[in-house]
């Protein structure tokens, strides 16, 4: 049997001109969760967890953005642990990772996709 994944719903955020080139911003959703929003240096748009699974901290998205060997990373300010963009898997501890969110841009909006 096929099981049928609700479309997302979206949430708008912010504009994209809100968040410069190889950085970050933070939302809080209405549910109470923290989300870290990046920016690339390509306009590319990434949306994870904001909490630093190491330190505990709503910090991810005053992390340093940048590339790691081809891969689009944040680093954590507290410890330094990089986490990938496109999935939330820490690059440096495995089995550690940080929830990520479907993202778009409309209309120069950067929205959240939720279920």
């Amino acid at each position: 049997m096929t099981q049928t994944v609700p479309a997302p719903v979206w949430t708008p955020v912010c504009a994209l001109s809100s968040i410069p080139p190889e950085t970050g911003v933070a939302a809080l959703l209405d549910d109470g969760t923290q989300v870290a929003v990046f920016r690339t240096g390509e306009d590319t748009v990434f949306a994870i967890g904001n909490i630093d699974p190491f330190s505990g901290a709503a910090v991810l998205a005053r992390g340093i953005v940048g590339d790691l060997r081809g891969v689009p990373v944040v680093a954590s300010p507290m410890h330094k642990q990089h986490f990938d963009l496109r999935t939330g898997e820490c690059v440096d501890v495995a089995g550690v990772s940080v929830p990520t969110y479907p993202v778009r841009v409309q209309d120069g909006t950067i929205q959240l996709g939720r279920p």
